[in-house]
């Protein structure tokens, strides 16, 4: 657990060493934490070493882990980055302090629906599947402008910005100049882009929030 200390060390350093590159401004871009998979040992370790937002795929494994943390730690900033299918969208709703995956009209509804049961509302960020990928999950292209209008006027979603999962093997910076540019035509200012391997890049591009698990946690199974 002591190597989490110095990863996350090493990857705040790098974040604020591209934030600086890119003329931005200190302290503007957000390290997600991507703790999935790893047990609540590995999240206190980061906790205690300063790092505050975490990021989790599942809602079920989320539930098991981060409630019981919070009365230590009422800072922390719980983000569902994985899909989410319609039935656990309530419990997403809440445990998270953002959902990130808000991607196809069901989900909206049902998550327009468990936020009016639950009288909580995290902030949502519509996953875009920039490179159009039958096997990925995400709003197609062509069919972001007008879900997004969608999300805010017919369903009254809190949509606070955008995600993003680039292709493998493809130069991800066309993906993140695409996704930056829909989310300023849309005033959104959230751009969750870049993971462990590409996260400089996203930065460079206008991320607000990257998303790291490996480089911080080591290597999953």
């Amino acid at each position: 657990m002591t190597d989490i200390a110095a990863n996350l060390a090493a990857i705040r350093a790098r974040i604020a060493e591209a934030t600086a590159r890119a003329n931005r401004p200190a302290g503007s871009v957000t390290l997600v934490a991507v703790s999935k998979t790893n047990p609540a040992e590995a999240v206190v370790a980061a906790l205690a070493a300063g790092q505050m937002v975490f990021g989790e795929n599942r809602v079920q494994e989320a539930a098991g882990k981060f409630p019981p943390l919070r009365a230590d730690w009422p800072g922390l900033r719980l983000h569902i980055i994985g899909g989410l299918q319609t039935n656990k969208a309530r419990d997403a709703v809440r445990i998270a302090d953002v959902i990130e995956s808000l991607d196809r009209p069901k989900l909206a509804a049902a998550l327009a629906e468990a936020m009016a049961k639950e009288g909580r509302r995290p902030d949502l960020l519509v996953q875009v599947n920039t490179g159009d990928e039958p096997q990925k999950a995400g709003i197609a292209r062509a069919e972001a402008a007008d879900f997004l209008r969608a999300c805010r006027e017919d369903w009254g979603l809190p949509v606070q910005g955008l995600m993003c999962i680039p292709p493998a093997g493809e130069d991800p910076r066309p993906h993140f100049g695409f996704l930056a540019e829909l989310a300023a035509r849309h005033a959104l200012p959230v751009l969750s882009m870049g993971m462990s391997a590409d996260f400089e890049a996203a930065i460079a591009c206008g991320a607000t929030h990257v998303r790291v698990g490996s480089a911080i946690f080591g290597s999953r199974a």
